[in-house]
């Protein structure tokens, strides 16, 4: 071949081996280095899921402790199980979040923590409360 269609055909190749897609690992260690405000969205929205499939029970709950007293002692011997108090504690941990970075979008309405740093750090603090909150359910649940 002449060496201009060689060159042709390299090229070609190039390109070819350019428009493939990336591969985009999501490891943890992965989701670790994104950006904290990104991390504490994916976790406002998890939540909401969570507290969305969880209503039924809570209600249920509710419901089952306040209709009699017998009730009432069914429903405390049944969360006296471990599992059951795992699941509490996960629906309470859930409403915690979702109010602690519910106030954070709230004061971004307000026009506050607008900038990259603020936006950092007001993630981070929600990170950090979340987990003062949840240690101290975990207390209140067991």
């Amino acid at each position: 071949h002449p060496p201009s269609i060689r060159a042709h055909s390299k090229k070609t190749q190039n390109t070819v081996t350019k428009q493939r897609p990336v591969f985009l690992p999501l490891a943890p260690a992965d989701v670790m280095g994104m950006p904290v405000m990104a991390i504490t969205s994916i976790l406002h929205r998890i939540s909401g899921i969570v507290l969305f499939l969880g209503l039924p029970a809570l209600l249920y709950m509710l419901q089952k402790s306040l209709g009699s007293e017998a009730g009432f002692t069914e429903l405390k011997t049944c969360l006296a199980a471990g599992w059951a108090k795992f699941g509490l504690w996960l629906l309470l941990s859930a409403v915690a979040y979702h109010v602690i970075a519910g106030v954070r979008h709230l004061i971004m309405d307000l026009g506050h923590l607008e900038t990259k740093e603020g936006g950092r750090k007001a993630a981070s603090t929600v990170l950090v409360l979340f987990v003062i909150a949840a240690a101290l359910l975990g207390v209140f649940v067991w």
